[in-house]
């Protein structure tokens, strides 16, 4: 059982792009959290996570590979890696992309932040439970055994308190966030000149160019990757972002200096070229292996 209340601030990250922090240092932090992400999807006895409050980065790795999810009302979920230079990891290639088409893309690129229900709503979570009912599930969770688990978990299931919040958004986020390619996707978004889609468009500005290309291609080629190749290409995309200085300096702009400044190269997606890519998707060295 993985209870979180909020878990992820971002020290880890500070922490392997400090100066002092060499490259295999930093992969090997890479290499060991995705093997325990890897081991939590294929442990064989029921994992159940209580993803209560802030789930980011880290925690959602802790939490989304579970097979039991319970969010409640206090859930806060984002993967908002793309804002610091990096990619949704922790195995979301693999479970973004088996979301319903594109909203996978749609959290990966933008770090779009959603609620308890929503992720019920999304199959993110498998059970939606409210605050006041968590000391009870978790005494029952703990009196209960492998056969009886789902049943305890769905007898202490809440209604959801609402519809989903992104329903009248979802046909724009169905046709701007299937598009091709990231350059498509803001394309579609000017098309479209909305008041939910302009913002979008000023949210992806901010993000690397190069992190919202590289995840494009993670998540549109995830889909069809098996649980452990997932987890392998993440960790050579990690190591080519780490070497690119994209994550350095997202890092520093907006969890060190917090200047929200971040001087992206290139400053654009338009300008990121094929080879560029290419480099993110070819092992370098070290490669990751499960436990």
């Amino acid at each position: 059982s993985s209870g979180i209340n909020a878990e992820y601030g971002g020290g880890d990250v500070i922490s392997i792009t400090k100066d002092a922090v060499d490259e295999s240092a930093a992969l090997n932090f890479f290499h060991d959290e995705f093997q325990m992400n890897h081991l939590i999807g294929t442990f064989p006895k029921p994992y159940v996570s209580l993803i209560h409050g802030i789930t980011m980065g880290g925690g959602v790795g802790l939490s989304l590979h579970g097979k039991y999810r319970v969010a409640t009302e206090r859930t806060l979920y984002a993967m908002p890696e793309t804002a610091i230079g990096y990619f949704p990891d922790v195995g979301g290639s693999y479970f973004l992309s088996r979301l319903e088409y594109p909203y996978g893309m749609f959290l990966g690129l933008t770090g779009h932040r959603i609620k308890g229900a929503d992720l019920k709503y999304l199959g993110i979570a498998t059970h939606y439970t409210e605050t006041e009912k968590l000391p009870a599930l978790k005494a029952a969770i703990m009196a209960s055994d492998e056969e009886s688990i789902a049943e305890v978990l769905a007898t202490n299931e809440s209604p959801l308190p609402g519809p989903f919040t992104l329903a009248p958004q979802a046909d724009l986020i169905k046709h701007c966030f299937s598009a091709p390619s990231v350059p498509e996707i803001l394309s579609r978004l000017d098309a479209d000149g909305s008041e939910f889609a302009l913002k979008l468009i000023k949210t992806l500005r901010r993000m690397s160019p190069r992190s919202l290309v590289v995840t494009h291609k993670l998540l549109s080629e995830g889909s069809s990757l098996g649980y452990e190749e997932c987890f392998a290409r993440e960790f050579v995309a990690a190591g080519e972002i780490y070497r690119s200085g994209e994550f350095t300096e997202g890092v520093r702009a907006l969890l060190v200096d917090k200047d929200n400044a971040p001087a992206w190269n290139p400053a654009t997606v338009e300008e990121v070229t094929q080879e560029m890519l290419d480099k993110y998707f070819v092992p370098q060295g070290r490669e990751w292996a499960p436990l």
